[in-house]
């Protein structure tokens, strides 16, 4: 994971010929390497210039050329949770952007704070947990509601490797971890009361957001529809 802990950090090597990214976490910096390679270990067959994560298989990261919303004139990696990327620069399916970098060019750090959030995928992403959770789509979240039984409900998102400090029941997280706040009454989960969390963040130190499992999928389905709408803006 590009800003998970660096004990996880991917293989850091150099490949000549390949796009080289440099990223800095908190106190580490180190070259990350990637095979230029059209099929990766997700079973995606990947566009060349993109590439799945080490240790997030739903994550990927595509080179887009300028213009973008992160530079005018540098290429950058637009992040996603599709495979594909979008033809549109500041598509909502991009959950932000990171600076990249070639051999041929003068490497730049690029780590946390260079991270540039997608306002349309927040947007985006508020809608799909506020649908999902109106379809009943996460277990995850209906057993929570059942234990609450009666009260506000945080929305948290969770990782592979382990939760985004999750607190235990009952107590209130950081808000940098709570997606959003719902109702709940008689152990139902009342989705019109919905309240997206301002300061919430996309990526942190302890990584790229990931839903829960129900919610993920739902997420997923949203973001293959824009794509597909994009795509048809495009060609016409």
């Amino acid at each position: 994971m590009i800003f998970g802990n660096p004990a996880r950090r991917p293989y850091c090597g150099r490949i000549n010929r390949v796009p080289v990214v440099k990223y800095s976490s908190l106190h580490t910096s180190c070259h990350i390497s990637f095979p230029n390679s059209a099929t990766s270990s997700s079973g995606h067959d990947l566009p060349s210039g993109s590439f799945v994560d080490h240790t997030r298989p739903d994550l990927f990261y595509h080179l887009s050329e300028p213009p973008t919303p992160l530079s005018p004139d540098a290429p950058v990696y637009a992040l996603s949770f599709l495979p594909s990327a979008s033809p549109v620069s500041n598509s909502a399916t991009i959950i932000g952007w990171l600076p990249a970098s070639t051999e041929r060019q003068t490497e730049q750090d690029a780590g946390l704070n260079d991270f540039k959030e997608n306002i349309k995928f927040r947007h985006l992403l508020h809608e799909a947990v506020k649908s999902g959770l109106q379809a009943n789509v996460d277990e995850i979240q209906r057993n929570g509601a059942l234990q609450i039984q009666q009260g506000w409900m945080h929305i948290h998102g969770v990782y592979f490797t382990n939760d985004r400090n999750i607190p235990a029941l009952g107590r209130i997280g950081d808000p940098d971890d709570i997606i959003a706040s719902v109702l709940v009454e008689d152990g139902k989960i009342q989705a019109d009361t919905y309240q997206a969390m301002p300061a919430y963040r996309l990526c942190t130190t302890d990584g790229v957001t990931q839903l829960t499992e129900g919610l993920s999928a739902h997420l997923h389905k949203i973001l293959l529809q824009r794509l597909e709408i994009e795509r048809k803006g495009q060609s016409i």
